[in-house]
């Protein structure tokens, strides 16, 4: 085996991420790293992170499921199948096809463990860029709780040797260096590394930390460099470890939000999703939840129970209490959308209102406009939809319907309960109800009639 390293302007990075792993834990049929935590799955979150590195390879390790992953991931990464479960050394060696040629420094990840950061890659490559020239740099970390983690035993950053839990001494496993999994290996000499791994262990698997170990006998330096939270090389094998990633992910993205200039009155009960973008000034009240896609201004208030995705909000629009945005609305300035209104598709032009338990989808309503409680866009007629727009200042009575695809012009008014299929022209009024019948005296017969036969059934 060659000690020497390559020179660091020649290295490149490639990443291998494993991801084959049949997540029986998680008891799902979606796989296991696809499952999400603010609307993003776990692996992605890695992804995004990995391509801050600028990585010339992406390999991913496959096995079951396998499809799940070429079908989300085809056009950002490559592939390596592990037919067999031999163990993590074995799942890296299923990646020499994939890297042929390559010369770098290649980072082994795991995709369920989505938060690494990283400039913690960036701090186990520059080690490996060290004067001592490690073939490996691991990356270690010291548990909330001593479980049943791999341990590191080391003399200073240099590595003595690597064990897993449950081939280790009770001296060992009193070490409270514990092995993250995640490891940058020079690319020149990493599949030598694996080729002398063997499998004679409590699992008849072969390990991927026994590189350190194999490295370690050939007298090659290795070393080992520490993540200050543990939280960020936390796994997720479980619908438990799941909730947990969410909440620490939450708790992440509130204290984010609110250092960047937004009021949450209670913060526990508010929701992000990765791409939440909030404005200074913004106010956010209590229970409201973020689908992705939102972007919000500057000084927008967001009331109690509402509900945004895929949403735009304009500098000083109002939402809610009990408001539902989906995707494709946009407030202009100013605009104001009320408790139970429903927008979908839809813009609302500046300072124009829906503030009372209205629908409007697939619709654009002018600047300054008033929708009235009550008021729906009919916009589907069982197999296409259609789109109704509303002029500048136009006045949408209670309980209309407007039937698309319909045109209301500027300054005109529906009156209350309209069913309009029509176009309404500018400064008309539009009123579409049936003629009112009135009988006079009708009720009074009726209540008297309907009191003696429910007498006459009592006897």
């Amino acid at each position: 085996m060659s000690q020497a390293a390559p020179p660091i302007a020649e290295r490149s990075i490639a990443v291998i991420i494993l991801a084959a792993g049949k997540g029986t834990r998680m008891n799902s049929q979606r796989h296991k790293v696809l499952h999400e935590i603010g609307g993003k799955s776990m692996i992605e979150h890695l992804l995004d992170e990995v391509g801050h590195l600028s990585p010339q390879r992406t390999v991913v390790v496959v096995g079951e499921a396998r499809e799940q992953l070429e079908e989300r991931l085809a056009k950002r990464v490559a592939f390596a199948a592990q037919d067999q479960q031999l163990g993590t050394g074995h799942a890296v060696l299923q990646c020499r096809e994939a890297l042929d040629g390559f010369v770098g420094d290649v980072l082994i990840m795991y995709g369920d463990v989505p938060f690494v950061r990283a400039d913690t890659m960036r701090m186990m490559v520059k080690r490996l860029h060290g004067e001592d020239a490690p073939a490996v740099v691991v990356l270690g970390f010291k548990p909330w709780e001593p479980r049943q983690y791999g341990r590191i035993l080391a003399d200073g950053d240099r590595i003595t040797k690597m064990v897993e839990f449950k081939d280790a001494t009770p001296e060992e496993r009193e070490s409270p260096l514990c092995n993250s999994g995640l490891m940058a290996v020079r690319g020149d000499i990493l599949f030598t590394l694996l080729g002398a791994v063997g499998n004679d262990n409590a699992q008849a698997e072969f390990y991927l930390p026994d590189i350190v170990n194999v490295a370690i006998a050939a007298d090659i330096p290795t070393a080992v460099v520490m993540v200050n939270n543990p939280d960020e090389v936390a796994g997720i094998n479980s619908r438990g470890e799941l909730a947990d990633a969410e909440a620490r992910f939450q708790r992440l993205r509130r204290d984010k939000a609110m250092a960047g200039g937004v009021t949450l009155l209670a913060p526990d009960t508010v929701f992000f999703s990765h791409d939440t973008d909030l404005g200074r000034d913004v106010l956010v009240e209590q229970n409201v939840v973020f689908g992705p896609g939102v972007s919000v201004a500057d000084n927008v208030r967001i009331r109690a129970f509402s509900h945004l995705e895929g949403a735009k909000l304009a500098a000083g629009s109002e939402v809610g209490p009990f408001a539902r945005l989906r995707p494709g609305a946009v407030l202009q300035a100013g605009a104001k959308v009320g408790n139970f209104v429903e927008i979908k598709n839809a813009t609302l032009g500046e300072g124009a209102k829906a503030s009372h338990l209205s629908y409007l989808g697939d619709a654009s309503v002018g600047a300054g406009a008033n929708i009235g409680a009550g008021t729906i866009t009919c916009n589907y007629d069982g197999y296409f939809k259609h789109r109704t727009e509303i002029g500048a200042g136009a006045f949408i009575g209670s309980n209309s319907s407007l039937i698309a695809p319909v045109r209301i012009g500027v300054d005109a008014i529906v009156a209350a309960g309209s069913a309009v299929s029509r176009d309404v022209a500018d400064g008309e009024l539009r009123m579409v109800r049936a003629e009112q019948l009135v009988k006079p005296g009708w009720a009074d017969r009726f209540h008297d009639a309907m009191k003696k036969k429910k007498e006459a059934l009592k006897k």
